[in-house]
């Protein structure tokens, strides 16, 4: 028997495919789709359907047979005499009657759907249609033509028929993962929606962002969340994650370790002095003008008990680096002068230590003098919410003298005790992490960085990754000078092996993979390019202000350069502290050591004033400076670059006085006469060099000294000049630290009109 499909019946039919399936499923059939092959059984189902559908008088049935000839097999008589007697009750002939009608619906009929080519033409004939089938006379199939102009009404009663449908499922609540940040398309592209949408959304709450701009975790699940979505953070597993470790240790892995302290207070309130009375030694006489400009890390042994101290700068400028040795400590010594009491920088430190969790020890500091007043102290401490326990507080208060050696063991028992009741602990059996407490410049051994163990065993030959900078360490020594093969938790240590200066306070970690390691510091560095920002008109100092008030500058970009990593926060820390409505000052970079041709090159992509702390330009530097129209300011105290620039930003800057180098010259050989000092043997490689200049030193890049011109000689007669190209004999005022290699700059200073 020749089969016929789903589709192919539908159109004989004028009815929907998609109902017939539906059908036929409902009934158990197996039919999957419209081009399925319709079985007998099939067949008898819409057969069945259809013939009860129209038991209103249609005779369907002779009309499935012209379709689908139908083959009757039992009753096959019964079928005829009933559809005879029909036809004759709508004639109005008499019935006869033709026995007991069967049951249609246990009856049982078999559909012979062989590609048979039945002539209907005899049904074109209008009358006999009405005869047989009135309610069909319109119907219009392709095999069956009926006569123009009659309505359908075949169809009409064919779209009465509704199939059951299920009730519709309650649609599911989407849910999607948004990282820490997301572009908006990517955001839109989750949600399933469109950019526009998601724009628009973003507008309503405030945020004006476009499509390839990103937004962050909080904001993008507010919109997402506000458009139906449940929001779960996305944990994105980087490089860094799996070549660093930063798994929490097990309570069993834990053992005891040394605890880290550092000393705050108010500048010149005594707390070198303090470290140098516990350490026996003399840091203080080193400083410029007595005061603390880089971090140091000390290792004290104490009654048996090893106690590691952090020193950080006291003044306001150096706030930054204050905050990073709260971060890495664990008790805070607040040193206050009995005879000054609490100062602003007193009340930044305590609120550092606060920040920071740190037990604090309150250290008054200076009670051999004349005018302390330890009393007032006190008070003062308690209105800044420090209570010690001599007045019902918690906090420890211990009155010593750092010069005078007065209570200092008292003190270091109350670090003990303290650090006893924070029962402090590392797991000291595995790969190291730390910070980075101070990084710099050596000429001899490249960059060194001073770093702090907090967790693990730092080894000599680790790979250490430390920001933008990685390494083996090559040599490690402790804070006394010795060379060291490992260091603990709570150790401080210098390491030598690394590709740059580190940043202070950047954490550090000692990894396997060196290859892995590489290429995540390449990454860290391509992120910082893609973030500089774009070239501007030039700018300098002299005319900032007339710049700023038309509207010109917005953003006034520095590039620091400074002797050490401290001083390179410090500065940036300050100056950009400056910021207004007006103008916005940023430090896009800042570096350890003199500055060079590529800080030029980068100010004047940046359109940058270049600021340098302590330091000096190379001859490169110098003339692709004058060339570019870069501005340079070096400055040996930090304050003059923060008031001078400050001063320019309002409109003020004139100074009366101005810097002009009038030649360098190199030192090729050193004598030391015994009457006189070191004399230095030079070479003028620029410019010249005249006897009543002012002169520093500079080596590799860094101003050790500057001082006047003690002499200077052409041969063995005196000189009041010697010009470019020749050799003469120098020796400094003051100084006779002098070494091969150390390059001599002449300056003048120059009156230059308000």
């Amino acid at each position: 028997m020749a089969k016929i499909k789903v589709n192919e019946l539908s159109k004989e039919l004028g009815v929907k495919s998609a109902d017939l399936v539906e059908l036929l499923k409902n009934t158990g059939s197996q039919v999957k789709g419209y081009s399925s092959v319709l079985s007998d059984m099939d067949m008898n189902i819409i057969l069945e359907h259809f013939t009860k559908l129209y038991d209103d008088g249609t005779d369907v049935y002779e009309f499935m047979k012209s379709l689908c000839p139908v083959k009757v097999e039992e009753p096959k008589e019964e079928v005829k005499e009933e559809v005879k007697a029909y036809a004759e009750k709508k004639a109005g002939a008499p019935v006869k009657e033709a026995g007991e009608k069967p049951n249609r619906n246990t009856e049982k009929r078999y559909v012979d759907t062989r590609a048979n080519v039945v002539d209907l033409s005899k049904y074109n004939d209008s009358e006999k249609i009405e005869e047989l089938a009135p309610e069909l006379k319109d119907t219009v199939t392709n095999k069956q033509k009926i006569k123009k102009g009659q309505k359908n009404k075949m169809q009409q009663q064919k779209n009465t028929f509704v199939p059951k449908k299920e009730e519709p499922k309650k649609k599911e609540k989407l849910e999607i993962e948004i990282p820490d940040e997301i572009i908006v398309s990517d955001l839109a592209e989750r949600l399933k929606t469109s950019v526009n949408d998601v724009i628009k959304r973003l507008m309503l709450i405030g945020v004006m962002a476009n499509v390839n701009q990103a937004v962050d975790f909080d904001t993008a699940s507010l919109i997402a969340e506000d458009m139906g979505a449940i929001v779960t953070k996305e944990i994105i597993v980087t490089k860094e994650d799996v070549l660093f470790n930063d798994t929490e240790d097990a309570p069993e892995d834990l053992l005891p370790r040394d605890p880290v302290v550092v000393v705050m207070g108010h500048v010149d309130h005594g707390k070198t002095s303090l470290l140098d009375a516990i350490r026996e030694t003399n840091v203080a006489s080193g400083e410029a003008g007595g005061i603390t400009q880089h971090i140091g890390a000390y290792r004290v042994k104490i009654n048996d008990r090893q106690i590691t101290f952090l020193d950080t700068p006291g003044h306001e400028a150096f706030t930054a680096m204050r905050a990073r040795g709260a971060q890495v400590t664990d008790i805070a010594i607040l040193v206050v002068a009995a005879d000054d009491g609490i100062m602003p920088q007193t009340v930044e430190a305590i609120n550092h230590a606060k920040a920071a969790g740190l037990t604090t020890i309150v250290a008054i500091n200076k009670i051999d003098r004349e005018n302390a007043d330890v009393a007032r102290v006190k008070r003062e401490l308690s209105e800044n919410d420090i209570l010690i326990e001599e007045w019902g507080g918690d906090t420890v208060c211990v009155e010593v003298s750092a010069k005078q050696r007065i209570n200092i063991e008292g003190l270091l028992e109350m670090v003990i005790l303290s650090a006893d009741i924070l029962e402090l602990k590392a797991n000291p059996n595995r790969k190291a992490k730390g910070t980075v407490i101070e990084s710099r410049l050596d000429k001899g051994r490249g960059p060194v960085a001073t770093v702090l163990v907090q967790r693990g065993t730092l080894k000599q030959g680790d790979i250490v990754v430390a920001g933008t900078s990685v390494g083996k360490v090559r040599v490690m020594t402790d804070d006394k000078g010795n060379k060291i093969k490992e260091a603990g938790p709570s150790v401080p240590v210098e390491i030598v092996g690394l590709s740059e200066t580190p940043d202070g306070g950047e954490i550090f970690f000692a990894v396997d993979d060196e290859r892995a390691a590489r290429e995540v510091v390449e990454a860290r560095k391509q992120k910082i390019k893609d973030e500089a920002i774009q070239a501007q008109s030039a700018v300098n100092l002299d005319d900032l202000f007339a710049q700023i008030s038309q509207g010109d500058v917005k953003t006034l970009n520095l590039i620091v350069k400074a002797d050490v990593q401290g001083s390179v926060e410090a500065v940036r820390q300050s100056l950009e502290k400056l910021s207004n409505e007006e103008v916005k000052v940023k430090v896009i970079h800042g570096a350890v050591g003199g500055v060079n041709e590529s800080d030029v090159m980068l100010a004047s992509a940046s359109n940058a004033i270049i600021v340098g702390f302590n330091v000096r330009p190379d001859g490169g530097a110098r003339v692709a400076a004058e060339a570019k129209g870069i501005e340079m300011r070096m400055y040996r105290i930090i304050y003059d670059a923060i008031d001078e620039i400050e001063a320019a930003m309002k409109g003020m800057l004139a100074p009366k006085f101005r810097e002009k180098v009038t030649g360098h010259a190199e030192v090729r050989q050193t004598f030391k006469v015994s009457s006189v000092g070191t004399i230095a043997g030079c070479y003028v490689t620029d410019g010249v060099i005249q006897r009543n200049n002012q002169v520093r030193v500079v080596r590799n890049g860094i101003v050790i000294y500057e001082g006047a011109i003690d002499s200077l000689k052409r041969f063995k007669d005196d000189a009041k000049e010697v010009a470019s190209g020749f050799e003469c004999g120098m020796s400094i005022e003051k100084f006779n630290d002098i070494k091969e290699g150390d390059v001599f700059e002449s300056f003048t200073m120059e009156e230059v009109e308000r």
